[in-house]
């Protein structure tokens, strides 16, 4: 075995949720690209089917479930369709997400709770279901933000809550399932990505945030998903419990 072989994901299966649009949909890709067949989850299930496409195009499997992880019975669902259309589940890409921009002292409880219960929580459910199944080898990652390390001068405080506690839950997780069940977990904190939750940001807000990354530029998709491989893989199999900035160097300004 070479070391290119290292990052190939032949024979094996991934969970994607929030694979709908954006960066989930480069995920998937990425994914399937590198051998893995793949179970996709979303709440707009009607999209999913684009993203289906695109992963049967590699000439891997695919199958589309609507899921609100917020649901921790919809979140074992999915995971119980993976298991009944493929037999097994190797990967667990943890990419819902929702993001709001309230200020502080006008964010309602529902409107913070509302982003804890999806990318934290959600999270939680996921990886839960996903870990009474997975066999050792098995590698979930967690999609977590640079927001969660740093600020990113917009007022975000329950996105960056839950991805500075997701992060946490990935040391924990890592701490309770590699040695114990073999299951592998991190998280990848992405910089400027251009995504549907992006589009959110005030007309030109990536541009003037550009002083803050050293590489000049906004990140491609294409190179998150080649990190979301690689810690997929078993190039990644020393790996467990950390947290991989993919930002263009933000976080060391």
């Amino acid at each position: 075995m070479t070391s290119l072989d290292l990052f190939r994901l032949d024979g094996r299966v991934a969970i994607v949720t929030g694979a709908s649009a954006g960066l989930g949909v480069a995920f998937a890709q990425g994914l399937a690209e590198a051998g893995a067949d793949v179970a996709l989850g979303a709440r707009r299930a009607e999209r999913l089917a684009t993203t289906a496409d695109l992963v049967r195009a590699t000439g891997r499997k695919a199958i589309a479930v609507a899921t609100d992880v917020s649901d921790p019975d919809a979140c074992t669902a999915l995971v119980q369709a993976a298991m009944d259309e493929f037999g097994r589940v190797d990967v667990l890409v943890n990419n819902a997400g929702i993001g709001t921009a309230v200020p502080a002292t006008r964010e309602t409880p529902e409107q913070f709770r509302s982003v804890i219960d999806v990318n934290l929580n959600g999270c939680y459910w996921m990886a839960q279901a996903c870990g009474r199944v997975m066999q050792p080898g098995s590698s979930i990652i967690n999609i977590s933000s640079v927001l969660g390390l740093t600020t990113g001068g917009l007022p975000q405080a329950a996105y960056s809550a839950s991805k500075a506690g997701l992060i946490g839950l990935t040391r924990d997780l890592a701490q309770q399932w590699t040695g114990r069940k073999g299951i592998r977990v991190n998280a990848v904190a992405p910089g400027f990505f251009e995504s549907e939750m992006t589009e959110q940001y005030p007309e030109g807000y990536l541009d003037l945030m550009g002083f803050r990354i050293p590489s000049g530029r906004k990140g491609d998709p294409a190179e998150l998903a080649a990190t979301i491989v690689f810690l997929a893989s078993d190039a990644a199999a020393y790996i467990t419990g950390q947290t991989l900035a993919v930002d263009g160097g933000m976080t060391i300004t």
